[in-house]
């Protein structure tokens, strides 16, 4: 059963964006995220953090201005009401989100969590480790041997929107 279709919800544009606190990059748009980010320094890289699977990078920060940019990526930043749940700058559930991530993390077990419309999904957060060349490169190598994260592929799963 799908979280989706156990409560009911859509996505919905947001009224106002909040200041992104990170960045989430999937397919050739992660690839060219780790592209930029091995260009970056160590200074650069400094109080970025990074999470990845197969399929997606996700970088964090504290200030907007810290995150860098490709074509492809999107923003993300946590919930007011709900801090332990992420969602993209322009679009939210049209369901009260502190509901929803008392759900999710029910179900999951992990916060914080990262929930996005396109591809649908829920991407655990709670491994965003600060970001290095050596993150960097075992973040490339898995992805190169196809290896990716396994623990973090079985807690993301697809969300059926209506």
């Amino acid at each position: 059963m799908s979280l989706a279709g156990t409560i009911g919800w859509r996505w919905v544009r947001r009224a106002e964006a909040p200041e992104p606190r990170g960045l989430v990059a999937w397919g050739e748009a992660a690839q060219r995220l780790l592209t930029r980010l091995k260009a970056m320094d160590d200074a650069r890289l400094s109080g970025l953090q990074a999470t990845a699977s197969r399929d997606v990078l996700v970088v964090s920060a504290e200030q907007a201005d810290m995150l860098p940019w490709v074509d492809g990526a999107a923003y993300a930043a946590p919930a007011a009401a709900a801090p332990g749940l992420w969602l993209p700058t322009l679009q939210q559930p049209d369901l009260p989100v502190d509901l929803l991530a008392k759900a999710m993390q029910a179900r999951h077990g992990r916060q914080p969590l990262l929930l996005w419309p396109e591809p649908a999904a829920i991407v655990p957060l709670d491994r965003l480790l600060p970001l290095s060349p050596a993150h960097l490169a075992r973040i490339e190598a898995h992805w190169l041997g196809g290896v990716g994260d396994q623990s973090m592929l079985k807690v993301c799963s697809a969300v059926d929107a209506p």
